[in-house]
């Protein structure tokens, strides 16, 4: 036992796989790093480790208690999420509109001015329900309940998790980057990619929506 953690290994294992499943956060900071370049993509991945970081800092103070004792609370916070990956959704199909009407100023469908990356992300990871119950359940399996100091073992946990972000997302950022430079001169490829992009986030939502936690 590594202080507190029953199982190192496999928790490093399990996140990574956990890490590289395709969601919104990731699918978000790519958009942003497609349309604004290295510095907006990092913005956006910021907001992803803050609301990850917020997520596991709860869970290691009682999160788990709070939802039990009032389940109301992860249904209701289902539903917004749903409705604002819908939004963002909705919001890329009307930039990808103007990018095919407009063509000029625009970067993979989307106005070079747009909404905080940092700010969005946030709000992503932190109304994403899979995202607190990944939380709930994954991290408590690997922190035994006799060890001494338990924040140190969540503390571990949380910073491989941060660590396997950061270089999964950082693949993301540069791959964003390029496409970026594509998207520039070639408008049909970026009208597509962002029409594709604003079902995908569409999709889920509405599976947000639909599918019981």
């Amino acid at each position: 036992m590594f202080y507190g953690i029953t199982d190192l290994a496999t928790f490093i294992v399990g996140t990574i796989l956990i890490v590289l499943l395709p969601g919104p956060n990731s699918l978000y900071v790519m958009t942003v790093a497609s349309r604004g370049g290295i510095l907006a993509g990092y913005a956006g991945a910021s907001g992803v480790f803050v609301g990850d970081l917020i997520l596991m800092t709860l869970t290691a103070t009682g999160l788990a208690s709070l939802f039990q004792a009032n389940p109301v609370l992860l249904v209701a916070l289902k539903y917004a999420g749903a409705a604002y990956l819908v939004y963002l959704g909705v919001t890329l199909l009307k930039a990808a509109y103007q990018r095919w009407r407009l063509g000029d100023g625009l970067v993979a469908g989307v106005p070079r001015t747009t909404t905080n990356p940092f700010r969005v992300a946030l709000l992503i990871s932190l109304m994403n329900p899979k995202a607190i119950l990944f939380n709930l359940s994954f991290f408590i399996q690997f922190v035994s309940p006799d060890y001494a100091y338990p924040g140190l073992s969540f503390l571990i946990l949380g910073a491989i998790v941060q660590v396997c972000s950061m270089i999964y997302l950082s693949t993301l950022i540069f791959a964003g980057s390029y496409l970026a430079r594509t998207f520039e001169s070639r408008r049909r490829l970026a009208v597509s990619s962002t029409g594709g992009v604003a079902c995908l986030f569409i999709g889920f939502g509405i599976k947000m929506a639909l599918v019981g936690l």
